[in-house]
């Protein structure tokens, strides 16, 4: 039996993200990025009966563990994971993607760019922008600096954390993130501030 990993930030930031992402989310079908554990999956699917999501990741402990939950919750709106690499050619292109829909309204991606390499959130934004028609959403959550308020200290000794533990990753600057969405084609819409220092940023296609 697949193990259901259990991952407490996860538990901890659900409803808070999902609160946000009731007000901005459209209704349709919804990709999640680095789902991780899953259980942000099956909280989605739960709370927000109008979207249908398609999680995925790269990591394959991470599909096995989306699958588990999944699987436990048996919601009519959460489709089985897909195994999903942004810094991979399949994603960036247009081309079709097995296990997902050719046609997705929102695309979200929660706690991944700080903890991979910058080219996963360029990635990212090149993949999404081939999937979303204009208007639609690009949710990130997680740990910015340079918001607009003073960075916090506990972002700042994460970030330095991060990258001892690996040079590549890292807290984005906000305004690296809106230059990498710019030049993808989006517009950044909002930040909206969320707990433990942590932010919503909300892009739209252009």
């Amino acid at each position: 039996m697949v193990k259901k990993l259990d991952f407490p930030a996860t538990t901890r930031n659900a409803a808070a993200i999902t609160a946000v992402l009731h007000e901005h989310l459209p209704a349709g079908n919804v990709l999640e990025i680095a789902a991780g554990s899953g259980q942000h999956s099956v909280y989605f699917a739960e709370h927000l009966p109008l979207n249908t999501f398609w999680p995925s990741d790269p990591e394959p402990a991470h599909v096995q563990s989306i699958n588990a939950w999944g699987q436990h919750a048996a919601l009519s709106n959460l489709y089985p994971p897909v195994q999903l690499d942004t810094t991979h050619e399949d994603w960036q292109s247009d081309a079709s993607l097995p296990g997902l829909p050719e046609r997705l309204d929102a695309i979200l991606c929660i706690n991944m760019i700080h903890i991979a390499p910058i080219a996963a959130a360029i990635g990212l934004f090149a993949g999404a922008a081939n999937r979303l028609s204009a208007g639609k959403l690009l949710y990130l959550y997680g740990p910015f600096l340079g918001t607009g308020e003073p960075d916090a200290p506990s972002n700042l000794a994460f970030d330095a954390d991060l990258k001892r533990r690996n040079r590549t990753w890292g807290v984005r600057q906000l305004s690296d993130a809106k230059a990498m969405a710019t030049q993808a084609g989006f517009n950044f819409d909002q930040t909206v501030p969320m707990p433990a220092n942590n932010v919503s940023v909300l892009f739209r296609k252009v």
